[in-house]
């Protein structure tokens, strides 16, 4: 089977992450797309993130009618920070009989070259990239890429959080039963 990894804070989880990884399924080779939700990437702050547990919890009740979709706590239990080039070594050696592609945007891709062991990476992973206005792909590193024009929408977790701190609706922003948990345990309010 072909998993897409598709990492994130997912601080939290909204539509955007969710079309885009749909868009993933349907246009690529990828059979599923796991989220792996990082306790704290190395290149962001994380005074602003919500517990990695409720995070993942937000995350599943926004995916649990796909399954094509799994919400994976993996980094959890690795080292922190965590790397990508360590999860996928650990998953690959876990899991011998799944092929896996990474999910990123092309703004991330953009900073590869300041990522962990990213030779290793583009060596031995190929790359699903979706594009995002003003970060155009120059420099391939002689990775195998797929690159997709998927729909995007210009919304966040920092708008969303906004949002629920200044007391706004999130509706149509994240599923249903994100914005109930959201608002019923005040999230981000504070």
């Amino acid at each position: 089977m072909h998993i897409g990894l598709y990492f994130g804070s997912f601080n939290p989880v909204h539509i955007g992450h969710l079309i885009i990884a749909n868009h993933v399924v349907n246009h690529t080779e990828v059979d599923k797309i796991w989220f792996v939700v990082s306790p704290h990437n190395p290149l962001k702050e994380s005074h602003s993130l919500l517990n990695e547990y409720d995070r993942l919890h937000i995350l599943n009740l926004a995916i649990e009618d796909n399954n094509k979709f799994r919400g994976s706590n993996v980094e959890f239990h690795l080292p922190k920070p965590s790397y990508t080039i360590d999860t996928l070594a650990y998953l690959s050696e876990k899991f011998p009989l799944e092929r896996f592609s990474v999910v990123m945007g092309s703004d991330s891709f953009q900073n590869i070259h300041r990522w962990k062991n990213y030779e290793q990476l583009l060596d031995n992973y190929p790359i699903i990239i979706y594009n995002r206005p003003g970060f155009e792909i120059k420099e391939r590193y002689g990775a195998l890429l797929t690159i997709l024009d998927a729909p995007l929408l210009d919304v966040s977790s920092t708008f969303v959080r906004k949002q629920l701190k200044e007391k706004k609706s999130i509706k149509y922003l994240v599923p249903d039963a994100v914005e109930e948990y959201l608002v019923a345990n005040k999230y981000y309010s504070k």
